[in-house]
């Protein structure tokens, strides 16, 4: 547990207190009082600033009140922000089309969280199915991945085999198969004139950053080309500059049928999503079959169409490119001084922690005592994902500390 040093005030420990007695314990938060932010650094109720190296599980891409973002956030909250899709409205075309312009597809489908992108896409793929590849009625079949992270409603956690989001929430919702994550030749046997679609992370977030082996993505393009079958790309974390490019895909070479976006896209303002394919894919909805009262609200498309136009200047994902290639410098330096691996890719890790020191939750803890806010996954593991308006001065005190936190447990 985190020492209460700087958090000694009434005013802090009331917040913590009726937090945990009037909110859900759904989360296992770090004991932070977040108050403001700026760039990519945070503060809390005590005026103590802290570097953010999570954004927001990379909802925060470009930073704490960017202002551009915030420009757009107000102007359109001077207007109007929410019509509902019963009415059109100026926004929603601008922002769709400069989606589609960027990721280099025809239309897109917008809604609000990452799940609702990941259910919305289910939902696609499964008509495509039946009404386009022919499929009989109740037999369409998505295969994913082990070790998958895409949301926590009832039909995504139905895949999910993580037993914390998994176990107790069934009845289950049928139509999955999972095979191993990178591992081509299972994916190749679980392929049936059944499947509509191939549902994937291109690097798992949740996971720990597990980036595919050589090929393998390329190899799953082929074979849902070959069957006829839909590749989805869940981008909602690895999309939008994170990874050094636009969509984490375009590393392996790789185009997909169907995208799915959010976090960042919502600018760490609002939430935003959206499935984003061609018009032979979203084209199989008709008015009343999908919908969202906040889909595609006003607020929304203003700021997503923000986030768009700083995206198709190509400067963060060059940005994270540069910071990426020297925050794994650091990392890799580490490697045999309490860290036993290092996976990254642009401005994203996962490190693996030498167990003989701690635990991933004992290195976020120990960080937040020196300023810099991590998350640990799965036992041992901590993601870094900074945002990508970190300073290179920054980014290397951020490395500094985690130096001195190994030394310290080591």
């Amino acid at each position: 547990m985190i020492t209460m040093d700087h958090l000694g005030t009434t005013r802090t420990h009331d917040l913590l207190a009726s937090e945990d007695a009037h909110v859900a314990h759904n989360y296992h938060p770090l004991d932070v009082v977040v108050a403001s932010g700026a760039g990519a650094t945070l503060t809390d109720t005590e005026g103590v600033e802290y570097l953010d190296f999570l954004a927001a599980y990379s909802a925060a891409n470009f930073g704490h009140g960017h202002p551009a973002l915030l420009a757009a956030a107000r102007a359109q909250l001077d207007r109007v922000t929410l019509t509902s899709r019963a009415f059109h409205h100026d926004q929603l075309g601008p922002f769709a089309e400069g989606l589609a312009r960027l990721v280099g597809k025809d239309m897109v489908l917008p809604m609000n969280t990452g799940a609702e992108a990941v259910e919305s896409g289910i939902k696609v793929a499964r008509k495509w199915g039946y009404q386009v590849k022919g499929v009989p009625a109740g037999r369409a079949t998505i295969i994913v991945a082990g070790g998958n992270f895409h949301g926590r409603t009832t039909t995504i956690i139905s895949f999910s085999d993580d037993p914390e989001a998994h176990d107790d929430f069934g009845p289950y919702t049928p139509g999955f198969v999972t095979v191993p994550y990178g591992d081509l030749d299972a994916m190749r046997a679980a392929i049936t004139s059944d499947v509509v679609a191939v549902l994937i992370e291109p690097i798992q977030g949740e996971a720990g950053v597990r980036i595919p082996p050589p090929g393998y993505l390329p190899g799953v393009r082929a074979l849902t080309r070959e069957h006829n079958v839909l590749l989805i790309a869940d981008e909602i974390q690895s999309g939008l500059g994170r990874t050094g490019a636009t969509l984490a895909c375009e590393h392996e070479g790789v185009v997909a049928d169907v995208y799915l976006l959010g976090k960042a896209l919502g600018g760490g303002i609002v939430p935003v999503s959206a499935v984003v394919a061609d018009a032979d894919i979203l084209g199989v909805l008709r008015p009343g079959q999908h919908g969202s009262t906040f889909g595609g609200n006003p607020l929304a498309c203003a700021v997503g169409h923000a986030v768009v136009e700083l995206l198709a200047t190509g400067e963060y994902q060059e940005r994270a490119t540069r910071l990426g290639a020297r925050m794994r410098e650091r990392l890799d330096a580490m490697l045999g001084h309490g860290v036993v691996a290092v996976r990254s890719r642009g401005l994203w890790a996962g490190v693996d922690i030498d167990p003989a020191i701690g635990t991933g939750r004992e290195v976020s803890e120990a960080l937040a005592r020196r300023r810099v806010l991590v998350k640990d996954t799965h036992g041992s593991t901590i993601r870094l994902a900074p945002p990508i308006v970190i300073t290179p001065a920054q980014l290397d005190h951020g490395m500094d500390q985690l130096e001195q936190v190994l030394a310290e447990l080591g």
